[in-house]
């Protein structure tokens, strides 16, 4: 059934039920919609893109912040056959020119908080993009933009009953570039669909189920975990911001039973737990019986530390890629808290394997390269045969994550294929002495990465982010790490912030250019 069958049959079926609900802390207002005031607006849009000369297969670009319009659009968008391409909010102008004249977006539907940004490359984009829409307040409207609200008011909100097969193609996701340059993965109606069913499987969410939405909904790994929600018709909050004690007001005061967390904010809540600024008998929160957290590895040390403060709560760690359309091709399972550490084993109707540089298993415990398939797998890099013949392979996609797998089944992150550090012809997988640092009391977040050395080629550096209020010395550290095998310690720290982007993934490559000189002044 297509995500957007789905969407109808909810309100068909739960038509006056709250389908969504908005909460901005910060201006202070909540908004929800109905699961037919949500289909109504994306046949509206869906229409209206048509009469704009937007056809089968032509792609539509989706730039905005997370919002109550965020998810309307983006089906208006499915609905009219076009393609789905959600952006990263964080992109400059350079980077949307650029995702812009890849997908060759025939229309572009953006929020206020991208005015500038667009203003700057529309010279280049006009030769492309044929309708531009604005979301957002009348008196803040470019005058070459369409007013969005004006535009479904044009419609009467009927299904457009456009033809669409379940394998045709349904949108185009860049990277998040952690890596180098964002590519645009190409999914299809199917893999749509198989997230869906995936993640209701993973953690069987019911009518009774309101899911808390906080990352960015561009990102798959968001919007996917939302699906299991949307599957069953159950309800959903999307949260603008991310300080602790708005995430703990809306689960409380909206009745929240399931939150999916990044690493950096379920750090910070526990500081504010901690610290006293939060104080959990202010608050009702009986009825959250699951955190999960993705996108990232997950240090054992902070869900024990969880788990101590929530002891009633579910746990769950989803591994996946936008590749694989989003989390879930594996995962930790909510009844395996005994592994936390793993990212799990093979998630529902996925297979995976790991193997050495020519694709043959390695033996068990030995680190090589997972790969995974299953109906969730790309179709491919769209325009880039390349790198789409570099990472899909008779069926399987090459996630460029080393990893292994122990005695009985569960597999363990070591690190991304391309972050591994080579050090006097020794393998350092920073994620192996990240985790061992989050467990020092005194450090709140930590990022591993090799600078040059004239000696030994590469030397690991710590990038140390102090927890607020404390004071901490590299001998402190140094101390600290005289348990882990000698070639693994860092030989360098310095005490910096980690930057993460949205879907807080460590920025890597911002962290080595930015530390690209530091290493050449001495000697090893």
């Amino acid at each position: 059934m297509l995500i957007t069958e789905i969407l109808a049959r909810n309100a068909r079926m739960y038509a006056t039920e709250t389908a969504l609900v908005e909460r901005d802390p910060d201006k202070n207002q909540r908004k929800e919609i109905t699961w037919k005031e949500f289909d109504n607006q994306a046949s509206q849009l869906a229409c209206a893109l048509m009469s704009r000369g937007i056809k089968m297969g032509d792609r539509v670009v989706h730039l905005m912040t997370n919002c109550i319009d965020w998810l309307p659009i983006y089906f208006g968008i499915l609905r009219s056959g076009a393609l789905a391409v959600p952006l990263n909010f964080r992109f400059v102008a350079k980077t949307i020119r650029r995702c812009i004249v890849t997908a060759e977006a025939k229309a572009l539907v953006f929020g206020e908080e991208f005015i500038e940004r667009i203003d700057m490359i529309k010279d280049d984009i006009d030769n492309i993009v044929q309708r531009y829409i604005f979301v957002g307040p009348e008196e803040l409207r470019p005058d070459y933009a369409e007013p969005y609200l004006a535009v479904i008011a044009s419609h009467v909100p009927v299904d457009p009953e456009v033809d669409i097969n379940i394998t045709d193609e349904a949108a185009l996701y860049f990277t998040s570039g952690t890596t180098g340059t964002p590519k645009a993965t190409l999914l299809t109606h199917r893999n749509l669909e198989f997230a869906c069913y995936v993640e209701n499987q993973h953690h069987r969410q019911t009518r009774e189920d309101n899911f808390l939405c906080i990352p960015p909904l561009y990102h798959t790994g968001a919007k996917m975990h939302w699906f299991g929600n949307f599957i069953v018709g159950a309800r959903s909050v999307i949260l603008k911001g991310v300080e602790p004690k708005w995430i703990i007001e809306a689960i409380s005061e909206e009745k929240v039973t399931v939150v999916w967390l990044l690493v950096p904010w379920a750090l910070d809540i526990l500081f504010s737990i901690q610290s006293g600024d939060i104080k959990l008998k202010d608050y009702h929160l009986d009825q959250w019986r699951l955190m999960h957290i993705g996108a990232q590895p997950v240090p054992p040390s902070l869900i024990k530390e969880w788990k101590r403060v929530f002891p009633k709560h579910q746990y769950d760690t989803n591994y996946g890629l936008t590749e694989c359309t989003g989390p879930g091709c594996v995962h930790l399972g909510m009844e395996n808290m005994h592994k936390v550490g793993a990212i799990g084993l093979p998630g529902f109707d996925w297979e995976v394997q790991i193997v050495d540089d020519q694709l043959r298993p390695v033996p068990q415990g030995q680190p090589g390269e997972l790969i995974v398939r299953g109906p969730g797998v790309m179709k491919a890099y769209y325009k880039n045969p390349a790198a789409t013949k570099e990472t899909l392979v008779d069926g399987w996609l090459l996630t460029g994550d080393v990893a292994r797998q122990d005695e009985d089944g569960f597999i363990w992150l070591v690190d991304r294929k391309k972050d591994v550090i080579i050090t006097g012809g020794e393998n350092i997988y920073p994620v192996e002495i990240e985790d061992f640092l989050q467990g020092h009391p005194k450090i709140f977040d930590v990022a591993v990465i090799g600078l040059p050395s004239l000696r030994l080629g590469e030397i690991s550096t710590a990038i140390v982010q102090i927890k607020p209020g404390e004071e901490l010395t590299k001998q402190e550290i140094n101390a600290f790490c005289l348990t882990l095998p000698r070639f693994k310690r860092p030989r360098k720290i310095i005490f910096d912030e980690v930057p993460r982007n949205p879907t807080g993934k460590i920025e890597k490559p911002a962290l080595r250019k930015k530390f690209a000189g530091v290493s050449e002044s001495f000697k090893i």
